[in-house]
């Protein structure tokens, strides 16, 4: 393939001290190892020869990707493509199609609250805006496609991670190392507990002032958390009241995108 023979090449001059592949020459390097099983298994022996690497370096690299799963190994057949590419593949076609499956059902919700609503799903340590249908009230909320935001302070961000274990919030809360103020993150553990069991997440005006939103997350069709929607408003529209009567409807709309992905709440 000539691309993989192109990328090989060029990589091939990026060098540290020492005669070390540098990360993105080994990453580049990598990625040309997969791309040249598309076409089926090859044996160690064919691999090197198409990538035209020494077998040393090649048993590497393919050692390494079969560790994360990226690549299989059988003693006869030699290398192919991995069961974690599978699993990529599936998520990366959930979020291609999500927003056009949600989007009938954000354009519902906006309408029948008056109030902007967004979807987001996770991306590292923080939820990524995938869309955002604004709502009717004379108020500006200054999110923006494509944004990352905390998952700690957000509604939307809390949502995405409700079926996550204790330690892993707290990881999303303050990642080791970084200082906190350990009776703000009890706080915010108690309320975390409390959303949890009720399926829905609140934004307290924790990430913009006067801000505060009702969220629910979307599941796909393994049952697993794959996005989260969110109804944004002014905290004058936003009492106490109103955000408990809104968890429903929110709900709801979070399960009916649910639906269309494929997700069924009967057991």
């Amino acid at each position: 393939m000539a691309s993989i023979k192109t990328a090989t090449i060029e990589s091939e001059g990026v060098e540290e001290a020492g005669g070390k592949a540098s990360g993105s020459q080994t990453l580049l390097r990598g990625l040309d190892v997969i791309d040249a099983l598309i076409d089926g298994s090859l044996p160690l022996a064919d691999l090197s020869e198409k990538l035209d690497l020494t077998r040393s370096t090649t048993h590497r690299l393919a050692s390494a990707l079969v560790d994360r799963r990226l690549l299989s190994f059988r003693p006869r057949e030699g290398y192919s493509l991995g069961p974690k590419l599978l699993e990529l593949g599936h998520a990366a076609s959930q979020q291609m199609h999500l927003p056009r499956v949600a989007r009938p059902h954000l354009e519902q919700l906006s309408a029948a609250t008056e109030d902007t609503v967004h979807l987001g799903v996770l991306d590292g340590r923080h939820a990524l805006y995938l869309d955002k249908v604004p709502g009717r009230r004379r108020i500006n909320i200054g999110s923006r496609l494509g944004e990352r935001h905390p998952i700690a302070s957000t509604g939307l961000g809390k949502a995405l991670i409700l079926d996550k274990a204790e330690p892993d919030w707290i990881d999303f809360y303050a990642p080791e190392g970084t200082p906190f103020d350990s009776a703000a993150r009890a706080v915010w553990l108690e309320r975390m507990r409390g959303y949890a069991q009720k399926g829905y997440a609140f934004d307290l005006e924790e990430n913009e002032d006067q801000i505060r939103c009702v969220a629910a997350p979307v599941r796909g069709v393994d049952g697993k958390i794959v996005a989260a929607l969110s109804v944004s408003s002014a905290a004058q529209y936003m009492s106490d009241a109103r955000m408990a009567e809104l968890t429903k409807t929110v709900t709801d709309a979070a399960n009916a995108i649910s639906t269309d992905l494929g997700w069924s709440s009967k057991p």
